[in-house]
């Protein structure tokens, strides 16, 4: 079973969406949130942090648990652990090629789009505001 760690990052009524590459052999092409797998040994916690840099070079200063979502893949599992970032350091901007946009949008509109990477995304908005 996999541990995958996604951030939430609120501001002024918006959450940060980040659109797959096309490339990602699991829900390419479609808009999630920034993180990645938690790594051997690794807190929930420390891997969030790092995941949220790799991706995106900001560092989380604030932050909160807000679930997580069992993804029943027959062929490779996984659980995201999902958190709600309300303050961080830097601004979010793309870094490697996991993503290929960052779109901050209002929470019912990202509630509302047709291509998001999971549906169980659309209730974990409501936490946002």
């Amino acid at each position: 079973m996999r541990n995958i760690v996604n951030g939430l990052l609120v501001r002024d009524g918006a959450v940060l969406l980040a659109r797959r590459a096309p490339h990602r052999a699991a829900h390419a092409d479609r808009w999630s949130f920034p993180g990645g797998h938690v790594e051997p040994g690794e807190t929930l916690e420390a891997a969030l942090i790092r995941e949220l840099g790799e991706e995106i070079g900001v560092t989380p200063t604030r932050y909160a648990p807000a679930g997580t979502i069992a993804d029943p893949d027959i062929d490779d599992p996984a659980t995201y652990h999902m958190f709600i970032v309300s303050d961080w350091q830097g601004e979010p901007e793309l870094r490697g090629d996991e993503h290929t946009a960052l779109r901050w949008c209002g929470l019912q509109e990202a509630a509302a789009l047709h291509d998001l990477a999971l549906e169980a995304y659309r209730p974990l908005l409501s936490l946002c505001s």
